[in-house]
């Protein structure tokens, strides 16, 4: 009886090998086998677990169980906890560049845009993750990221500015980069850093700040230019009062219905050159964050205690992620698009196209989920692992309201709310201005 060919086989994997070496390079052997090994673990379990990939690898590669989770751990530990005397320490960010460079080169298509979010995201109270993500398709990738304690303190400028670094140079310079960010992490430094790489910030500001737009003496409230849904307002300002935060640039500000407040966008590209709505793409990097977590590899069951291992853990979690992602864009975009409109105007897919036209389709699967499937796919069919490529959509031009609005009642309650502190703001400037 003839053996069973091993999926392991080089030419079953030799396709992911290779891209994985043409995309880092820079690393030793073992630790571009490592990476491999890990990252295909992880498309392939759909989880970061280490028991059960060492479990599945096993059975890949006929050894034993034990041996595979040594080696696999082995892979993210320091320097110092390795066995043998030849044994290197992996250096996460020495990837940041090369893994930016490899998702530019997956980019199909004419489009030569691309959005990076900056955003944190928390594993209870024992890490704070701050990273720079490419948003695609409604999913995020990581490229940079740094792991600190939760409750770590000091300021993180030095962090996000050494993220931005390692990324310096690897997009083309004829390439349009928008850098968003939501309130929390808003700073003149940061506006500015980007700045200074030739990219452009797109970071959201509270309404509780004043500005003036080119030809007006005083500052005031920048709310006074949305005063009600429905309304939008954009134009080049001098922002913030206090002249060491001052902020010359281009202000959009946009309330549409159904939101509690409104956008308010700090850019440095001219107002006919920027869409406000292009900031929904931020909310993409909360997708990506989910599908590291609860909703794909299930990262918030990790028990590490160490930094470093973290952040090795998270690029192999990123290098999956680009495969699963580009496998899943590309299997949305060769997929026919539904034609509604060519139905009986009774059926049900026309009556619900009919009654929000405004929308767009809904994701059943994010592209990660659908990029594991392909995968699994070619192994059923005995085909070698696929690779795919990151076709990006058109960016968003409107704002769409949500799909599922508040109650009046609600609505109303929230507007009395929002009286009220209108109210106790005005009567503060009062009795300031009286004192």
């Amino acid at each position: 009886m003839k053996a069973r060919k091993s999926v392991s086989s080089p030419d079953r994997l030799s396709s992911w090998k290779q891209e994985v070496s043409t995309a880092f390079s820079h690393l030793s052997k073992a630790q571009l086998l490592g990476l491999v090994f890990w990252s295909v673990g992880i498309a392939l379990t759909g989880s970061g677990g280490i028991s059960q990939i060492s479990a599945l690898l096993a059975q890949v590669l006929n050894q034993k169980e034990g041996t595979v989770f040594q080696r696999l751990r082995e892979w993210y530990l320091e320097v110092g906890q390795k066995r043998g005397d030849h044994r290197r320490e992996l250096d996460v960010t020495s990837c940041f560049g090369p893994l930016l460079s490899w998702i530019i080169r997956l980019w199909a298509g004419s489009e030569r845009r691309i959005a990076l979010a900056l955003d944190a995201t928390t594993l209870g109270e024992r890490w704070t993750v701050l990273a720079v993500c490419v948003v695609i398709r409604g999913c995020s990738i990581p490229v940079a990221w740094k792991v600190i304690g939760a409750h770590a303190k000091g300021s993180w400028r030095p962090y996000w500015e050494g993220l931005l670094e390692h990324l310096q140079g690897r997009i083309p310079p004829d390439w349009q980069v928008v850098v968003l960010a939501d309130r929390g992490l808003y700073a003149g430094w940061l506006f500015e850093a980007i700045v200074k790489k030739g990219w452009h910030p797109f970071l959201r500001i509270n309404l509780g700040v004043k500005a003036r737009a080119v030809g007006e003496d005083d500052f005031d409230w920048i709310s006074r230019w949305v005063p009600t849904p429905g309304t939008r307002w954009q134009g080049v300002v001098e922002c913030f009062a206090g002249k060491k935060s001052r902020l010359v640039c281009t202000l959009l500000m946009h309330w549409q219905e159904g939101y509690e407040d409104a956008w308010a966008i700090l850019t440095d590209l001219a107002p006919e050159a920027a869409n406000v709505a292009w900031y929904r793409l931020r909310t993409w990097v909360e997708c990506g964050f989910k599908d590291l977590k609860r909703g794909g590899f299930g990262w918030h069951h990790e028990k590490m205690q160490d930094a470093g291992r973290v952040e090795r853990l998270w690029l192999a979690m990123a290098v999956a992620m680009v495969w699963m992602v580009s496998l899943g864009v590309e299997a949305v975009s060769q997929s026919p698009s539904a034609c509604p409109e060519q139905l009986p105007e009774q059926h049900i897919a026309r009556k619900r196209m009919n009654g929000s036209s405004s929308q767009p389709p809904v994701r059943r699967l994010s592209c990660v989920q659908r990029g594991r499937l392909v995968l699994l796919a070619a192994l059923l069919h005995a085909e070698d692992l696929p690779i795919g490529r990151l076709l990006p959509e058109k960016w968003p031009e409107t704002i769409l309201p949500p799909r599922k609005l508040p109650p009046p009642s609600q609505r109303r309650q929230k507007e009395r709310q929002r009286e009220h502190k209108r109210r106790q703001k005005k009567a503060a400037r009062q009795r300031l201005a009286a004192a």
